[in-house]
This record gives C-alpha cells, structure tokens and sequence, in this order.
C-alpha cells in the first residue's frame, strides 16, 4: 500500500489505485494479549509431559450457529502449560551462580491460554503519508492513525472470562484473567488498506488481486484482505499470491495483460 500511495500521479492524485477513496483505508490486526491462567498441581517430578509437549489451539465458538453475543465475530485461543524458573535471576549473575539459578524449578507448573481476536474493518482505521518525515531514500514514512472500537472491547470481555472458566473446569487452581492491553500493530498481522471486493466503487482490487485503476498490477500481500477472520492469515497470503501468479500467466497468454 506504500508503494501505491507513494505513486500518485495527476490521475491518482492520492496514490495509484485510489479512485474508490478505499486505498490506506480498513487497516486490521488480530488483537490478544488477554486471557487466563492458573496452577496444575502434581507433576512435580518433572519438566516435560506427554509424547510431544507443545502448545494447544482453540478454534473460534462464539457467534456460531445459534450462539449470539453483544458483538459480531469471534475469536480462537492459544495456550500451554509449562514449569518456570523458582528463582529471580540477578541481571549481571554469570558463570556457575547463573547455571545453577536457572536449574531452580517453580513449585508449580502453569497453565495459560490467551485469546486472538477478529478486528473489524473501520473505514477510519486508516494509513497515510506524513510528507513532512522522509526515509533515507526522501520518501514520506507512514503515519497510522488505528484503534480498536467497542466490538472488539466486548470480545475481549469473553476472551478473558471463557479462558478463565475453561480453565477451571479443566481442574487448574487459582485461575485469574487477564488484559496486558493491545496497541493495533502487535499482533504483526496488519492487513486491508487496498481491500479486494466486487464494485471498482467501494474496493481497490478485484477478486484476481488486480487493482481496478490498472489491472497490470497485483497486490497479494495482508493489504488485499477484506476481514480479518481470527487465524493466522500467512496461508491465505501464500495461497493468494500463487492463485494470482497463475492468473497473470493465463492472462498474459491471452494477450490481455
């Protein structure tokens, strides 16, 4: 989306592809860092468990079916039990003092799941050009000026508390919710600002990933995305981008591009 808008031209005075006003506009990004955790009692005698100890996931439930809630949308979470350090470890320890802190187990193991959210696309949630800060290359930086709303605060709501109640119907003790905050853009999974859709009117590519205004030109990264959904959205990228490759081949071998 940077290149687009740093590609303006007398046509395209806000950046190549911008005739629908949809171009920098409907950024999203899962947000998280909410959740629960809690102590598992027994094990003890151990580090590991299980045949492959790993993480959990915990596909999206809320709005499904007949499920309905305050907001639209939904969530999944991640999670995993582990045993920490028994010991705080002083920062300039070195040497057998360090190894031997470090080898100290926590009395307890823990267990933890946090939530990742859906955003939704706001046309205000937007990027733009700050021509007054320039890269080393003399082209203006980005400014993004993106928060989440009430839809998501209320998701978060049910992130923490269906963790928590999870949890301890899953047997784990002194469970506790959580919401160390979220600023959009720590999730790393910024997408929309040059969205796909049907109407040249309201979106900025096409469903092959061509931009409307010049249909020589893709885009199949996270800009293209339209909804965020609650998964990791590298696949989609991935599977986007060969879908398109093939697409300007076929086209090319037809002579329309």
């Amino acid at each position: 989306t940077w290149v687009l808008m740093n590609s303006a031209t007398d046509i395209w005075p806000e950046g190549l592809g911008s005739s629908s006003g949809e171009l920098g506009h409907n950024v999203m990004d899962h947000h998280f860092r909410c959740g629960a955790g809690g102590t598992v009692e027994g094990y003890s005698d151990r580090y590991t468990y299980g045949r492959r100890p790993t993480g959990i996931y915990v596909p999206r439930f809320r709005n499904i079916y007949d499920d309905k809630r305050s907001y639209v949308r939904g969530f999944g979470y991640q999670g995993g039990a582990g045993r920490g350090r028994g010991v705080q470890v002083a920062e300039f320890t070195i040497g057998a003092e360090l190894k031997e802190a470090l080898s100290v187990p926590s009395d307890n193991w823990h267990m933890g799941i946090m939530g990742f959210g859906e955003m939704l696309p706001y046309h205000e949630n937007k990027i733009s050009l700050n021509k007054n800060v320039k890269d080393k290359w003399g082209l203006p930086v980005l400014d993004m000026d993106v928060e989440i709303k009430e839809n998501e605060k209320k998701m978060r709501e049910d992130m923490m508390n269906d963790a928590k109640e999870m949890l301890e119907a899953a047997g784990v003790k002194n469970a506790y919710t959580y919401d160390y905050g979220y600023e959009v853009g720590m999730g790393i999974h910024e997408m929309g600002t040059a969205r796909m859709g049907r109407d040249p009117k309201t979106s900025v590519l096409n469903g092959n990933n061509q931009v409307w205004d010049c249909q020589n030109v893709f885009v199949t990264d996270g800009a293209c995305m339209a909804s965020a959904s609650c998964v990791n959205p590298s696949l989609t990228y991935m599977a986007m981008t060969a879908r398109a490759a093939n697409f300007a081949v076929e086209e090319l071998k037809k002579g329309n591009l």
